[in-house]
């Protein structure tokens, strides 16, 4: 099996981006998505869960 190479997007400014450049701002969309659902669903963000964990163990 052969391995293809990733074909790079230009950015804003036309400069091929590198694999882990586009993986950061995936990642970062997706933060944002998961947030702005968790908000909808009316579920707790992960800063107060966080601060529920350490409340817990204290």
């Amino acid at each position: 099996m052969s391995e293809e190479p990733v074909p790079q997007q230009g950015g804003p400014t036309g400069q091929p981006k590198g694999l882990l450049q586009q993986m950061e701002e995936l990642m970062a969309a997706l933060t944002a998505e998961l947030s702005e659902l968790h908000a909808e669903a009316g579920l707790p963000s992960s800063e107060s869960r966080e601060r529920l964990r350490s409340s817990a163990r204290e």
